[in-house]
């Protein structure tokens, strides 16, 4: 079994969501809310307000520091579009895109757009005049796929896609490359109290994430793919930033190899 990481960038600032959505105010209610209610600590909310005052709500630079630092060739998934809480300008994410590539990792498209081919297409030219190639996959925003999407992705040009939730290897459909994702950081840490506040706990997480890895070497995954959100690398979220530390770690001491998504698209073509 190989391993593919890849991170979402769904924020870039908290200011960038004034007079464009509700995120900053939900955010907060959640937050005090889970303050009060004991669920998260005094040094979380902390780093919280931190994080409002100097407006970051991205980690990017410093997951690929760490990323880096293990040999890991993760890919990052920026949007070039707005919509549903993403709201960072095109500037911003140019800047990032080109800043993840300078420093050796795969980009790939944080798609908006997923029902309408001319606007999934129109994202496809914009993200590829930025990174200056075409060959470059998406991973839909909030995984929002319907019966068309993939052939529209295909036609626009797009590689490969990791939207699709399910315990799968890779596929080839309309000329697209479907890489099934498997583990994600909010699902494995997905909130089972009545007012969906409280995250599991990094114990609970930790065994869920074995569980799933368990199963996959089980039916025989060739490609484990992980998800991780770079705003999660952040002590306003400890336990989701220990639990990617971990992770890392243990496939690390388990001797996988750590593999892109165009090396595994690669090595699928040889058969």
């Amino acid at each position: 079994m190989k391993v593919i990481i890849s991170h979402d960038v769904d924020h870039i600032t908290p200011w960038e969501h004034i007079a464009r959505d509700l995120i900053i105010p939900k955010f907060w209610i959640r937050t005090f809310l889970e303050t009060g209610l004991g669920y998260i600590s005094t040094k979380e909310l902390k780093a919280r307000v931190e994080e409002m005052i100097n407006n970051k709500w991205n980690y990017i630079e410093e997951l690929m520091d760490f990323d880096k630092s293990y040999g890991i060739p993760s890919t990052f998934f920026i949007g070039v579009a707005n919509g549903k809480g993403l709201s960072y300008s095109l500037d911003k994410a140019a800047y990032w895109i080109k800043r993840i590539v300078a420093n050796g990792f795969d980009v790939g498209v944080h798609g908006i757009c997923y029902t309408d081919p001319e606007g999934i297409r129109k994202e496809f030219e914009t993200f590829a005049q930025i990174v200056g190639h075409r060959e470059f996959g998406v991973r839909m925003h909030y995984l929002r796929l319907n019966a068309n999407t993939l052939r529209y992705l295909a036609e626009a040009g797009y590689i490969f896609d990791s939207s699709l939730y399910r315990l799968d290897n890779p596929f080839e459909v309309d000329r697209i490359w479907e890489f099934p994702l498997h583990i994600m950081d909010s699902f494995v840490f997905e909130s089972t109290n009545f007012l969906h506040l409280k995250n599991s706990s990094f114990e609970d997480a930790k065994l869920k994430t074995l569980k799933i890895i368990e199963k996959a070497d089980k039916i025989g995954i060739k490609y484990l793919t992980v998800l991780h959100h770079d705003r999660l690398f952040s002590n306003a979220y400890s336990e989701v930033k220990k639990w990617y530390e971990w992770l890392v770690n243990y496939l690390k001491n388990e001797g996988v190899e750590f593999v892109s998504y165009k090396s595994a698209i690669e090595e699928l073509k040889v058969g």
